[in-house]
């Protein structure tokens, strides 16, 4: 681990534990729990979110390409972390945690690479609602650090693995695209999209 990385995380971590009310806001961002909901709900607008028959059908196949993106970085995640194995910073530093103690490889963050994953994908086609998405993923990721569960090394390597999956979801999406319109229509008929 480099100095760097350990100096930044016990830089970011040191004021971890010194104001209550922020540690609980800390706590509750940082959780498994409220920024995947509000990416998902956010899905969920994009994916009904448009009238216009035409419009929408792109919002959709923009809404499968991001969760396309999804799979692709927790697979590349799940592919590093067999052959890499990457201690917390709980487990090597005295750092104030403000989150549960997870068991699994620090690096890279599959939360980040989720998370900015799924950003990056809707930004591609919708900037606004990506800017909206990537900035509460990176409030995220920054709050895992300064949280003590990653090592800012973690987060960038799990930024690096989303944008990529993006990317490829991204060209992917242009291979896939009569599928995905014919699995769109599908869900038509059902209400469903």
């Amino acid at each position: 681990m480099s100095q760097a990385d350990r100096a930044v995380l016990l830089w970011l971590n040191g004021a971890a534990g010194r104001v209550a009310p922020l540690d609980g806001l800390v706590e509750w961002l940082v959780s498994d729990y409220l920024i995947t909901a509000f990416l998902g709900l956010s899905l969920v607008f994009i994916w009904f979110g448009v009238r216009d028959d035409s419009a929408r059908m792109a919002r959709q196949i923009g809404v499968l390409t991001a969760l396309a993106s999804v799979g692709l970085a927790n697979a590349a995640v799940l592919t590093i972390n067999s052959y890499y194995f990457r201690a917390r910073p709980f487990e090597d530093l005295d750092v104030t945690l403000l989150f549960y103690r997870p068991t699994d490889s620090s690096m890279p963050s599959n939360s980040a690479a989720t998370f900015i994953g799924l950003a990056a994908a809707v930004w591609w086609f919708d900037r606004r609602a990506g800017a909206v998405l990537l900035s509460a993923a990176g409030l995220h990721a920054f709050l895992r650090v300064y949280a003590g569960a990653h090592y800012p090394s973690d987060i960038a390597a799990g930024a690096l693995i989303g944008v990529a999956a993006a990317f490829m979801a991204y060209r992917l999406r242009d291979l896939l695209e009569p599928i995905l319109r014919m699995v769109i229509r599908a869900a038509r008929v059902l209400c469903l999209a």
